[in-house]
């Protein structure tokens, strides 16, 4: 409240001259402005009381709103919240705490941690109190005396209190029980468990599957140099029955007439001269025999880690060949291969990648007339390009971004797992290349990966390179 001013010419007179200084009746003009100027400053100073006095006020009702806040987020969070003095006193704990003690918030105020926790674990409370640096965090065990027993088992965190001073004060300790955490911790390993296995079997399945192939490509490979030696076993046997027959005669001391009319009969003369080559066809049909056996322990999966040296056209075209024999489908292959193209890494796992795009390819070719294959070999600086291409209807755009996902396939149920490209993507990876996949402008899909090159170079140990051959143009059904 403001006092209204008194101005000189209006006060009453005879007010201050009574009562200024005795046997004075009339003050001079300096004690009476002095007057005014202390009334005056007195106005000031309750002004600004008043102003202080609000000022106080909204800061008090903010504070106690940043209280009310806080305290209500200690209330609502579900860990256990307990704070703690430099001495071990309680000062404030949540009711997350009360509930699992059964006991009064106010009355755990002011006791020690150790009389709220189960007696075995009073080592472990007097840890989490240590003393230490603010940026230290000290984990903790511990059970809490309860009216029905020991609680579950708790992990404590604690946390050092320091005033503005520098001064340890107390520690501020959360914790959660580890029944709760091994719980979700076990279902998580068993759902991972289950998803390794189901993953595992579906490796398996696809390995199967590429094994499969191989074998019916395998299968298609033999036969051929199987049933030459076969046909020519047999006619070795009838050779040897009509040789047999003769030495018979001759042993038996026949004339010379009857040896002649049987030595025309059994047609000894052109026997003797097909003996020759029918040797030779099954000596060449068993060598080949034995290459495909000796391929398939090359292809060998066993040592997936192995690094080797190895001519890339021969895996490209052993590989196309099984591939393509195997789908028993009328596709004419065209194969343009670089000579002297030596790779380095795993020839198997190389061998399984090629089988696989070969597979898709011609799967992807099957409602045209004219399926048509193209299998590129390249130098590309230090790596070996290998491109498989197709005449299909190429890949569709929602399906090109997802195509080498786990799992994912575009064929109908029962006809592929959605591992193969995705194996043959980790193949590639581990080969330090990358497997990419692209629509051609002519029409078709167009798979390619890259492959480290090996060169030897004389003088420094390595192996020498095979001379190479001139590029390889084969187109065949």
């Amino acid at each position: 409240m403001a006092m209204k001013r008194i101005r000189k010419n209006d006060r009453p007179k005879g007010l201050l001259d009574k009562v200024a200084y005795p046997g004075t009746l009339e003050l001079d003009n300096e004690r009476e402005d002095a007057w005014i100027e202390v009334i005056r400053k007195m106005d000031e100073v309750y002004s600004d009381l008043l102003r202080y006095e609000t000022d106080l006020e909204r800061k008090n009702a903010a504070l106690e709103e940043a209280q009310a806040f806080i305290s209500s987020v200690i209330e609502s969070v579900s860990d256990v919240l307990i704070v703690c003095d430099s001495h071990g006193l309680i000062q404030q704990v949540n009711s997350a705490l009360v509930r699992i003690v059964g006991r009064n918030g106010a009355d755990i105020v002011g006791q020690e941690l150790s009389q709220i926790v189960d007696p075995r674990d009073l080592s472990s409370a007097e840890h989490v109190l240590k003393p230490r640096l603010p940026t230290d965090v000290i984990e903790s065990e511990l059970r809490f005396a309860t009216p029905n027993g020991p609680s579950d088992l708790f992990s404590l965190n604690g946390a050092a209190r320091y005033d503005h001073g520098g001064r340890y004060v107390g520690v501020v300790l959360t914790g959660r029980p580890i029944g709760e955490l091994r719980r979700a911790y076990e279902a998580l390993h068993t759902a991972h468990g289950e998803l390794q296995r189901a993953q595992r079997q579906l490796i398996e399945q696809e390995k199967m599957a590429s094994l499969g192939r191989l074998v019916a490509g395998v299968a298609h490979e033999l036969n051929n140099p199987i049933s030459f030696v076969y046909g020519n076993i047999h006619t070795l046997e009838r050779y040897r029955q009509r040789l047999r027959e003769y030495i018979e005669a001759v042993h038996s001391d026949a004339t010379d007439e009857t040896l002649d009319a049987l030595r025309q009969k059994l047609k000894i003369d052109a026997t003797l001269d097909d003996i020759g080559p029918l040797i030779d066809g099954t000596l060449e049909g068993a060598a080949r025999v034995s290459e495909i056996v000796k391929n398939l322990r090359r292809l060998s999966f066993k040592k997936t880690n192995e690094q080797q040296h190895f001519q890339i056209d021969r895996v490209l075209e052993t590989a196309v060949r099984w591939a393509i024999r195997a789908k028993q489908t009328k596709t004419d292959v065209e194969m343009v291969i670089e000579p002297d193209l030596v790779a380095c890494g795993n020839e198997g796992q190389i061998h399984q990648v090629i089988v696989n795009l070969v597979d898709n390819a011609v799967d992807a070719m099957r409602e045209r007339a004219k399926p048509v294959l193209s299998v590129r070999a390249s130098r590309v600086g230090d790596e070996i390009c290998i491109e498989v291409s197709d005449n299909g209807q190429g890949i569709s755009e929602g399906v090109i971004d997802r195509i080498f996902e786990p799992f994912f396939t575009t064929k109908k149920v029962g006809d592929g797992t959605g591992l193969g490209l995705w194996i043959s993507y980790g193949i590639v990876r581990e080969h330090g290349g990358e497997l990419r996949a692209r629509n051609r402008e002519a029409g078709g899909a167009q798979f390619s990966f890259g492959l480290p090159l090996f060169s030897a170079r004389p003088g420094n140990g390595g192996e020498k390179e095979t001379p190479g051959r001139k590029p390889v143009m084969d187109k065949a059904r």
